[in-house]
């Protein structure tokens, strides 16, 4: 028993020894060795300046980063690493930020060249970073692999999380041009280390590591894949260190909110009573001439970001001039009292004054407004103008200074549109109810994006998925740990017409109404 026990262990000492063995060793770019080369990069990182020193640049516009061509010294070894690479498993990651496919963590896994290229990014490398930075980086490894592929992407993001110095990525692709998509866009930013525009795209090339310090302008983004039998395969990861710091989070104002719209009872009792017919065709058939006009009419839209919350073209609606009178109309109803109390009966909220203030009050209401009734019948005035016929309930709500109010956006969303889900939302989440009503979007379909998507707050649990739909009003009711995304329009999305390289647009009336 104990010769048993003996060879066993003779065994698993010989496993891992054959194991260790079979660890290639990763030769890196002679830039990298080269002690004078790296006297001068750190000299310019520390300068925030330019240095270019054979396969290594350095520019530090938007903000800094390195760029190793020929990152490591032997194609073999490259090419033995991507067929490593590639017999993974990998799975599939979605949500607001992203889709594209993922490996396991690389931290342990024992192929030879994923070892060897492992063991040489977290030994020497490591070193020579620090020592450019003049920082002390930790030995924690940190490193995965993604397959990007046709429409995926990955949006505006800074990289920040506690513990992540320096951002690393190197890239395995076939010859690749900025046509094919999947270039990483590098973003300039704002007096309130907000991103506003791409100022520079590096396009993957094969063997060529990319790296840059995490920092709070670091935003960047994988701009979406476009080529449909391209592999945009990369390794990526960070080096932990201490974190540079961090300037307070911006934070946006809010959006404006406004109450409604006054309008003519007889236009409340139409729309909530449905007492005409007549009337509901008359609506439908509008909605069908707003879509038109959407369509058709030269409306100035304006893009509203910033892009690591969100991308989409708003209307103008401060200049009604400009709008056609179908569209101005259909935004002044979804603004108007009547569709307020149109709301407050269809989902019983507490959006107009005439609602029920307490459930506890409905027998005491009942009976006043019989009585009402009753003497408005005696005297003939059930229908005269001016007359009241509101519940006590309303008049103290009145009395109360109770004021719904809301606020809403005439969006166009196109290729490249999305929202993300972000710290200052969740800060401010309150409960409300949310109406989409979407045009021109017949034949749209889920794999096209463009639609929202609710989730509960700090999970991954998608509770509802709302998808726009022509004649459809949307409406979703949710709480303070309920948050909403435009998930991303990628390039699937239909032509404006055929042979047509642009994406058709749709569009919808976006409001969000407050008790």
């Amino acid at each position: 028993m104990a010769s048993k026990r003996h060879q066993d262990e003779c065994g698993k000492r010989e496993k891992k020894k054959k194991q260790k063995r079979r660890e290639e060793t990763a030769e890196l770019s002679s830039v990298v060795e080269d002690e004078l080369a790296k006297s001068a990069v750190k000299e310019a990182w520390s300068r925030a300046s330019r240095c270019s020193l054979g396969d290594l640049e350095l520019d530090c516009h938007p903000f800094p980063h390195c760029v190793i061509k020929n990152f490591l010294g032997s194609d073999t070894f490259v090419e033995n690493l991507q067929r490593e690479l590639l017999g993974l498993n990998f799975h599939e990651k979605s949500n607001d930020l992203y889709k594209f496919k993922q490996s396991d963590d690389l931290r342990k896994r024992t192929e030879p060249h994923i070892a060897g290229l492992r063991a040489a990014l977290f030994g020497p490398f490591r070193s020579w970073l620090g020592d450019v930075l003049g920082v002390k980086l930790e030995p924690t490894v940190d490193i995965s692999c993604a397959k990007y592929e046709y429409t995926d992407v990955l949006l505006c993001h800074d990289d920040e999380l506690e513990g992540r110095r320096v951002a690393f990525i190197l890239y395995l692709v076939p010859p690749w041009q900025s046509s094919d998509g999947g270039t990483l866009d590098l973003y300039a930013t704002d007096g309130n280390f907000q991103p506003q525009s791409i100022s520079k795209s590096l396009v993957p090339s094969w063997n060529t590591l990319v790296l840059f310090e995490v920092s709070p302008v670091s935003f960047h983004q994988v701009s979406e894949v476009l080529s449909q039998d391209k592999c945009r395969l990369s390794l990526s990861g960070w080096f932990h260190g201490p974190s540079l710091e961090r300037p307070p989070r911006h934070v946006e104002p809010p959006v404006p909110r406004s109450p409604h719209l006054p309008r003519d009872v007889s236009l409340v009792k139409c729309l909530v009573l449905y007492q005409h017919h007549s009337h509901i065709c008359t609506f439908i058939l509008k909605l069908k001439e707003v879509g038109e006009a959407l369509r058709l009419s030269q409306i100035q839209w304006t893009r509203r970001g910033p892009p690591n919350k969100r991308c989409y073209e708003v209307a103008s609606l401060d200049m009604p001039h400009d709008m056609p009178q179908c569209v101005s109309a259909c935004w002044e109803l979804l603004r108007s009292e009547s569709f307020f109390l149109l709301l407050s009966n269809f989902t019983g909220l507490r959006l107009h004054y005439l609602c029920p203030a307490d459930d506890d009050d409905d027998d005491d209401e009942n009976k006043n407004e019989e009585k009402e009734k009753e003497e408005q019948q005696n005297t003939g005035d059930e229908d005269a103008p001016g007359s009241s016929t509101e519940s006590p309930s309303a008049n103290a709500n009145r009395d109360k200074g109770f004021t719904p109010v809301c606020c809403g956006e005439l969006r166009r969303w196109s290729h490249g549109g999305y929202t993300l889900l972000h710290d200052g939302e969740a800060a401010r989440a309150e409960y409300a109810l949310d109406l989409v009503l979407p045009f021109g979007c017949a034949d749209w379909q889920t794999e096209f994006g463009g639609f929202t998507s609710y989730v509960a707050n700090e999970e991954d649990e998608e509770l509802l998925t709302v998808y726009p739909e022509d004649n459809s009003l949307a409406l979703v009711y949710r709480d303070k740990e309920t948050l909403k995304f435009v998930k991303h329009v990628n390039h699937k999305s239909p032509s404006d017409s055929a042979g047509s390289s642009t994406c058709r647009a749709f569009y919808d009336f976006s409001f969000v109404y407050y008790e």
